[in-house]
Formats: structure tokens, sequence, C-alpha cells
């Protein structure tokens, strides 16, 4: 009998890419026994309202250089090819159709998302199409999904219990990254090393407004 083919999706940013992702993803990959891991920068979240300080192909070199040699690990510039905003439902769209419809797709989604889920774009098709997988940080509380019942009803919700996932606690985010850079302070322990190689030699974020885009 043929095994069910499991595929983590993991959208953000990755503005740019940390150590702190790549921690996440494993530990999310052995958690749920996933064949592949995927990577898929977006062009615009449409959750936030400032756009990536890099660009597009920045970006998506970047992810390259960190998942190489990473036999499980993957990249998609499918977000990157579509018109924005970038919606998570189409995303998962394009992967049913490349793994077809017997693969378990997750989603990846912070805990500090969890609040906005009923405002999400064809949020009812999303949770029907993939699994919604909420990580928060270990040492932290389990989030509470109880005002989601309103919304989704007690079933839709009990399937996301069952994918919260308490992920290893790694204090790095992508804005803290990117204010270090801009004030001439050093990233080499927050980035894998091709990546801080690119990020120097294409002078990204040097002397750059830091916003908050991603993290």
């Amino acid at each position: 009998m043929k095994k069910r083919r499991s595929v983590i999706l993991f959208g953000g940013t990755f503005d740019p890419i940390h150590n702190g992702h790549l921690t996440v993803a494993l530990f999310a990959g052995a958690h749920l026994h996933a064949d592949r891991i995927i990577f898929i920068p977006a062009r615009r979240s449409p959750h936030k309202k400032d756009a990536p300080i890099a660009d597009d192909v920045s970006r998506l070199t970047m992810i390259h250089l960190a998942i190489m040699g990473k036999g499980c690990f993957g990249v998609s510039d499918c977000e990157l090819t579509r018109p924005e905003p970038s919606y998570t439902i189409d995303t998962v769209a394009h992967f049913r159709c490349e793994y077809g419809p017997q693969a378990d797709l997750f989603w990846l989604i912070g805990a500090d998302m969890v609040a906005g889920l009923p405002h999400w774009h064809r949020i009812t098709e999303l949770l029907a199409a993939c699994r919604l997988c909420i990580m928060y940080r270990g040492g932290m509380d389990k989030p509470d999904l109880t005002p989601l019942v309103s919304h989704f009803g007690q079933e839709a919700v009990a399937r996301l219990e069952n994918d919260v996932l308490p992920t290893p606690l790694v204090d790095i985010s992508s804005t803290d990254i990117r204010t270090r850079i801009a004030a001439g302070q050093p990233v080499a322990d927050l980035v894998p090393p091709l990546v801080l190689h690119y990020i120097g030699k294409n002078r990204l974020y040097h002397g750059t407004t830091v916003t908050d885009a991603s993290k």
C-alpha cells in the first residue's frame, strides 16, 4: 500500500530567513512525520501592511542558500509569480494540484495569528483544504482556541486543537536581524553562513529604515 505523502507548507516574508525558521521547520517536520517541508516566500502578506525590505529575488536566493544540502527542504516561488495580494487558499490549491488529493498538506502559522483567522480570505475553504498547524513557543501558554468555536464550529476547532504544536524557544526574528545589520552589529549566530555572506555581498539591510515586515 502506497504511503500517503505528508507535506508542510511554510509561508512567510523571510526577510531574511534565519536559523529560527530552520529550527522550527525541522522540529515541525519531525513531529508531523513530513516527507517534504517547503518554504514559500510571499511577495506581500495580506495580513501585514509593510512590504518586504529585500526584493523577491534576494529573499528567494537566501532561502535556497539556507536550505542547501538539506534534502527534506524545498522552496517555491509560486506566490512571487502571482499578482498580489497573496492568499493562502490559492497557494494550498497550487500544492493540492501538485501532490494530489491523498496528500496531507500542513500550513504552519504562529500562535499570534490565531485571533485573526476568522478574517482570512476564504478561511472555511482553507480549513477543509489543508491542516492548519498552529505553532507556539515552548514554555509559553498554549493558545486558547475557544473563541473560534463561534466562527468555525466545535468540530473544526477540535481539528485545529489536534494540530497545535509547541516548538523550541528560539528568540530570533527577522526584524531584529535587520535592526542589527542597519546598526552595524554582528548577526553571524542568527543566520546560516551562506545567507550571511549573501547579505554582506549585496549590502542588504545596510542603512535601511527597519520595519516590522516579517518575523
